[in-house]
């Protein structure tokens, strides 16, 4: 565990130092990304029940069983290069910039790479960025429902090598105790910005 987790910061660094930005289309093209407030009402159409498998446990969860907080919900996989270790390693500096509040809300990751991303590797990966964040993964037809269901952009894409990569939504999606979406925050967007979004996210819990 400590050689992943050591490995996966030296990543993460040689992506904030010498990598830069990865251009990835946003979520919702309405939204801009010095948007620091949440959304007024929930977009109903964004969301909806699902059966997965959390990674820390191996145990099948579903939607309810994270009904008791909101939820900052990220979609990615743990052999992204450069998006998804960016991302996480954002949101762990503002978990950790928040405090106590980051215990009011979920923080989930949820794999668009079920064939690769097996509980326990997925569960190494996110740990390694912040203890808090979980992972779910699960059988290919569910983790496709909850894809469609969050309207989220994943397609895989074959490379030379004979190997693949993911292509996908990088957006963070925020969702109150209903699940419903009431935000997104972009990739990479400003820390001005999405530091207070998480924030009030984390008040709809307290």
């Amino acid at each position: 565990m400590q050689t992943v987790r050591l490995v996966l910061w030296g990543l993460v660094a040689l992506i904030v130092i010498g990598m830069g930005a990865f251009a990835v289309q946003a979520y919702l093209r309405g939204q801009s990304a010095d948007q620091a407030t949440l959304y007024e009402e929930s977009v109903a159409a964004v969301g909806g029940p699902f059966t997965l498998v959390r990674a820390d446990t191996g145990e099948m969860v579903t939607d309810a069983d994270f009904a008791d907080k909101p939820k900052a919900i990220f979609f990615g996989f743990t052999y992204c290069p450069d998006v998804c270790p960016t991302t996480l390693f954002e949101l762990a500096t503002y978990m950790e910039e928040l405090g106590p509040l980051a215990e009011n809300f979920h923080t989930l990751m949820v794999t668009v790479d079920p064939e690769r991303d097996t509980p326990e590797f997925l569960d190494q990966y996110v740990s390694a960025f912040d203890d808090r964040i979980i992972g779910l993964t699960g059988d290919p037809a569910n983790v496709d429902d909850v894809i469609s269901n969050y309207r989220v952009y994943a397609r895989r894409v074959e490379l030379e090598s004979g190997d693949y990569t993911m292509d996908h939504t990088a957006s963070i999606f925020l969702m109150n105790a209903e699940n419903e979406l009431i935000g997104t925050i972009a990739y990479q967007e400003s820390p001005e910005t999405a530091l207070p979004k998480l924030e009030r996210l984390a008040r709809l819990g307290s």
